[in-house]
């Protein structure tokens, strides 16, 4: 289907959207030539996250644009509107403080993070809250702007210690705040010496009068003001605001380095490390563009790609150049050498990664005579008492957990006649019959939970299906933990404690159980089981509430002493019956 799809691509700008099995967007993309990029998706050898990804792809669809920029506009717009799983996304937690003066018609200070680059009046970025928070604290000290979030009727404190100007109760005219803000405004681009100046003459004044106390709140704004300042250690004499933008990159991923630089000092720095699939240039592009819809652009671009950036000046009102030597140079020289250092770290960090999950996928295929499995489908089963089981799929892509293509069932089978070979084939049969109908995914390997016998009903489910994906039983020891695997020709393999294999299928096994206890206490939650409590004559709803909210479970009222109710002011004869009814249901099932 893919390929017939793409006989009919034009060979023109635009963007492409990868959809999954279930018509979902994944990926988005641009392209000069829409159809020599969604060739090379499909053609020729991909390292392990890019194929990764084709194997997610179920189909695409495009959008011809008239320019390689309409092209790339569109990709951001399209970005935005399905948050793609595979794209450079600009998460809302990774957003920088600002310092804002509000529009209002009495204006005021706060720290806010802006998803808006329109505001004008927005200073900073700030490193982070705490830096804003204090040189927020310092404003409100110097300049007298409202405090409060609503006017009140009368005069607060910081009116009568001369912070404010108390337009609750004085008419207070716009070139008034016009004058402040801009004292506010040059303070904010580093010109502090006046504003000292003026705080140590009346700190000295304050101490001549005896007015110790006031000397020493001068004192403390003069300190935090100059320690302030002090933190930024990097300068230039051009006082212009710029942002210097380093871009490494590596065979698989690429490094981004922001220096935000504010009244000629590093005020903050973005630090960004993707990967790519494809195409080097994209994920820089795609996360600067959405970077700066979202936050002020400075006049200027320092960048060591400046033909990249170029895309960049022809959307925003934004210059990019790239300094060959000065203090700018040295700048971008510093960017880069934090880029570098970024892309060593994350091929240290990979390089252990590999050895930890690619080598114990190997050693996995190595004893189980199998190809590598980089896709792995884990089941396990959990019940009360044989009655409401449920099951659950984990997946291990690459050696790590896939949350999203992880899977939960509530199964038909019940009572401890059909025990866990039963349930097991249900689940097996309803997540493999469904991988039939929809052609998606298949699993390099599946381990199920247990040994024979779990295993024999795995294999009765395969075959009744014709499939021949490698199978094996992750079997527990006496200590209810991982012991030993079991091949599908019911060989037991000894597992090394200490080994590879071990780590990663102990970590798979635990994860399939939360995962399958998780759902199981959520339908409990959801009062699966307190419906046997709902017929008992005597058990409103307050008494089940007690119940439910003390045992927390059926099986500890049903062991539990009559002893336990009476604590619980149950009447004896209530208690007596909830337990014979308990024991009666445990005793059918």
């Amino acid at each position: 289907m893919i390929k017939e799809k793409l006989s009919f691509v034009p060979e023109a700008p635009g963007s492409y959207q990868m959809l999954d099995e279930h018509g979902k967007v994944i990926y988005v993309g641009k392209a000069k030539n829409l159809k020599k990029r969604l060739t090379t998706y499909f053609t020729g050898s991909h390292d392990y996250k890019t194929t990764k990804m084709i194997r997610s792809i179920h189909s695409f669809e495009y959008i011809v644009t008239n320019t390689e920029l309409e092209a790339l506009i569109l990709e951001i717009d399209l970005i935005k509107k399905y948050r793609p799983r595979f794209n450079v996304l600009l998460t809302d937690d990774k957003s920088y403080p600002y310092i804002e003066i509000t529009q209002e018609r009495h204006p005021k200070l706060r720290v806010t993070r802006p998803m808006n680059k329109t505001n004008k009046h927005l200073y900073g970025p700030y490193p982070d809250v705490r830096a804003a928070r204090d040189t927020l604290r310092i404003l409100n000290r110097l300049y007298p702007l409202r405090k409060c979030h609503k006017l009140p009727n009368e005069p607060c404190l910081y009116y009568y210690l001369k912070q404010c100007l108390a337009p609750c109760i004085h008419k207070v005219e716009r070139p008034t705040y016009a004058g402040i803000e801009r004292e506010i405004s040059r303070f904010l681009k580093g010109e502090t010496r006046d504003v000292v100046d003026d705080l140590k003459q009346k700190m000295f004044a304050a101490a001549e009068t005896l007015a110790f106390e006031r000397a020493q709140e001068y004192k403390k704004t003069i300190d935090a003001i100059e320690t302030t300042t002090r933190k930024q250690s990097v300068n230039l004499d051009d006082l212009s605001d710029r942002d210097v933008i380093a871009i490494v990159r590596d065979e698989h991923y690429v490094a981004i380095e922001i220096f935000f630089i504010r009244s000629g000092k590093i005020n903050a720095r973005d630090r960004q490390i993707f990967h790519y699939y494809l195409d080097p240039e994209q994920p820089a592009l795609d996360y600067l563009m959405q970077f700066y819809q979202a936050y002020p652009i400075p006049r200027e671009l320092l960048t060591n790609e400046p033909a990249l950036l170029k895309q960049l000046e022809a959307v925003f009102e934004t210059t990019v150049k790239a300094p060959k030597r000065g203090p700018k140079r040295q700048l971008l020289d510093l960017a880069e050498t934090n880029a570098r250092q970024s892309l060593s770290e994350q091929a240290q960090w990979l390089k252990q990664q590999a050895e930890k999950t690619f080598g114990a996928l190997d050693q996995l295929a190595d004893m189980l005579n199998i190809p590598t499995p980089y896709r792995i489908e884990a089941f396990d089963n959990s019940h009360f008492a044989g009655a409401h089981p449920v099951s659950a799929m984990v997946v291990f892509t690459n050696g790590k957990p896939d949350k999203q293509a992880y899977r939960k069932y509530k199964l038909k089978h019940t009572g401890r006649q059909s025990g866990d070979t039963e349930q097991m084939k249900e689940v097996l049969y309803r997540r493999y019959h469904r991988m039939l109908l929809e052609d998606s995914i298949r699993p390099d390997l599946i381990l199920v939970d247990g040994g024979i016998h779990q295993l024999n009903a795995a294999k009765s489910i395969l075959a009744d299906f014709d499939l021949t994906i490698p199978l094996a039983g992750l079997v527990k020891g006496s200590d209810h933990k991982t012991h030993h695997l079991m091949a599908a020709d019911d060989t037991e393999l000894e597992l090394d404690r200490h080994g590879k294999v071990f780590a990663l299928l102990a970590f798979i096994q635990e994860e399939a159980h939360r995962f399958a206890i998780d759902y199981h206490k959520t339908l409990r939650s959801k009062g699966v089981y307190a419906t046997i409590l709902d017929n008992i004559e005597g058990v409103g709803a307050m008494t089940k509430k007690k119940l439910l909210t003390h045992f927390k479970t059926i099986e500890a009222m049903r062991a539990a002493p009559l002893s336990a109710y009476k604590a619980l002011s149950i009447p004896e004869k209530t208690a007596a019956r909830i337990k014979a009814v308990l024991e009666e249901e445990y005793k059918n099932r």
